[in-house]
């Protein structure tokens, strides 16, 4: 159970459509704003082949980069035509195992449910302690329209064992390329979700910085706790997007209470919309200030968000394990097995798209062939993996 603050009792007195009113300048401003920023563009590398150094620029500056067109259209298709699915084959509720046909719903034969609900419009996480009381504050909780279901889908964990189109896009090479251009050739994975944000019913998720256990590290730098990359399979916008504090990476643990009491409004000055149409990518680092609101918009946004840290960040770090909250400590070996997923992936991906550029993943370099993709890799590699995940 997790301990609510004052406001998560109280009665939500404001529509949907009368708090897409409410916002509409805001949202119109962030948007113009985030669009002045110097850090969109298509990927860019340099003679060496490396990343350009004026994207890594951006991305240190302002804690994020939007990739434009980065995922072909054909591969957006497949993976918008798996992951509507398996939504339609999720279960009805999070008390329940069959679906909307009344059939055993997908997933159910993992070791833990790959489903997480909330109510429509909530903020289910805003000023409790969940996930290590990351969620400070409460966001408003608009009353969604009568005819509204009891529960909605808003993260479908693990994407790799029910999807192979996401286990082929874990394998890309430039997002691969990108994510060793930040962190290095030894990089480490974290989750691989979905964010499902429904229109008029998509949950809010809190103002939070992702960072848990190296805020008091005298090493810390604004790469510490990792980043996130972004796969939008639709259009992402104001009112439906992630929003940000471009900066904050860079300024420690900060505390969002008294920025949100300062500010008088859930709103933070400074903030803007991360903005994208279907094929972008978004890299966002985790110890950036980030959040979303209700989705009161008629704009459907669905984001397949991939984790990675630095191999030092999480080597013999001893914390809670994303996927059950025990401790448990990330020795090497637990690390090189979470990530042989990476290297199956490839050969996924290489088998699905041949002549394409096959990416080089240090650790695995030489040891190709006991990490192809197959039956045996499915059963033993890609299935209940995230029991392994890491966090910090």
């Amino acid at each position: 159970m997790t301990k609510s603050n004052e406001s998560s009792d109280k009665e939500s007195t404001t529509s949907a459509s009368e708090y897409a009113g409410s916002i509409s300048d805001i949202v119109k401003a962030g948007e113009a704003a985030a669009l002045q920023l110097d850090n969109r563009g298509p990927v860019r590398y340099d003679a060496n082949g490396e990343i350009h150094k004026d994207i890594l620029r951006a991305y240190s500056q302002y804690g994020f980069y939007v990739f434009t067109n980065l995922i072909a259209d054909a591969e957006i298709e497949d993976l918008r035509t798996e992951m509507n699915s398996v939504l339609a084959r999720a279960p009805v509720g999070p008390d329940s195992e069959l679906d909307a046909k009344g059939n055993t719903a997908i997933g159910m034969d993992f070791a833990q449910n790959p489903f997480q609900f909330a109510k429509p419009l909530s903020d289910p996480f805003g000023g409790t302690d969940a996930l290590q009381g990351r969620y400070e504050v409460k966001l408003a909780e608009p009353e969604a329209a009568a005819d509204a279901p009891d529960y909605t889908v808003v993260l479908v964990k693990a994407n790799p064992q029910l999807m192979d189109s996401c286990l082929r896009l874990y394998g890309h090479p430039d997002l691969l390329s990108i994510v060793e251009a930040v962190i290095g050739p030894d990089f480490a994975p974290f989750c691989n979700n979905t964010f499902v944000k429904e229109p008029g019913l998509g949950a809010a998720v809190s103002w939070h910085q992702d960072g848990t256990t190296h805020w008091d590290n005298p090493d810390l730098d604004e790469d510490t706790h990792g980043f996130n990359l972004m796969i939008n399979l639709y259009q992402s916008n104001g009112s439906n997007g992630v929003w940000v504090v471009p900066g904050t990476h860079k300024k420690g643990k900060l505390d969002l209470k008294a920025m949100v009491r300062d500010a008088g409004t859930e709103r933070l000055p400074g903030a803007v919309p991360l903005l994208c149409d279907a094929g972008d990518v978004i890299i966002n680092n985790r110890q950036l200030i980030h959040g979303s609101f209700a989705n009161t918009s008629p704009d459907r946004r669905v984001s397949i968000g991939i984790g990675f840290f630095p191999n030092k960040s999480v080597l013999n770090v001893t914390t809670e394990r994303h996927a059950d909250g025990e401790l448990g400590t990330y020795t090497a070996e637990r690390i090189r097995e979470r990530s042989r997923i990476i290297q199956v992936a490839i050969d996924a991906r290489q088998q699905k798209y041949p002549h394409e550029r096959r990416f080089s993943y240090m650790p695995f370099v030489g040891e190709e062939d006991q990490n192809r993709w197959n039956d045996n890799t499915r059963k033993n590699v890609v299935r209940d993996y995230y029991l392994l995940d890491m966090s910090i």
